[in-house]
């Protein structure tokens, strides 16, 4: 499979909401004792320009945790394709052991989703959608499987343009 070349989005130009998914206490057994630090998992979107993207910071502390983790998912973010009010069609994201089914919905649903994915897509700006996480309940694996679903959804300009036909024969 060829690798997408995606053009980096400027974060300056954005109204970003940022949201804490999981805030993680490491330590690590040294010869002295145990050295603790913090690890924060964090999810950053612009639901009006339908761009999320996640980071994960580590620190002594867990504001500095907090804010490492909004400077990465502020580099790492993604435009999300979809309809109206919902995505364009059903998808499966995988990452690890974690899947995480995404199905359209009609309007009106709201978000059915659990934890890490409705941080995912609350970010993201969907307002209607269906979600199912299968498999691992990490939230590291969920919340990376649902934007790996995020990505996989292609508008349908896109799909008649690689098809080779028009956007009405789809």
């Amino acid at each position: 499979m060829a690798a997408t070349v995606t053009k980096r989005i400027d974060p300056q130009t954005l109204n970003l909401k940022e949201q804490v998914v999981s805030i993680n206490r490491v330590t690590k057994v040294v010869k002295g004792g145990k050295n603790l630090s913090f690890s924060a998992l964090v999810v950053v979107g612009d639901s009006s320009a339908k761009v999320v993207g996640f980071g994960v910071g580590k620190a002594k502390e867990v504001p500095s945790a907090i804010r490492k983790g909004i400077e990465a998912a502020k580099k790492n973010l993604r435009k999300i394709h979809m309809l109206q009010t919902t995505i364009p069609h059903q998808v499966l994201g995988r990452f690890g052991s974690g899947m995480v089914l995404l199905k359209p919905a009609p309007e009106g649903t709201g978000v059915i989703a659990g934890g890490p994915v409705r941080a995912v897509i609350q970010a993201a700006g969907i307002p209607n959608v269906l979600t199912k996480s299968i498999g691992s309940h990490n939230p590291h694996n969920v919340v990376k499987a649902t934007i790996n679903a995020l990505e996989q959804l292609r508008d349908r300009n896109v799909v008649a343009e690689m098809r080779g036909v028009a956007v009405d024969k789809l």
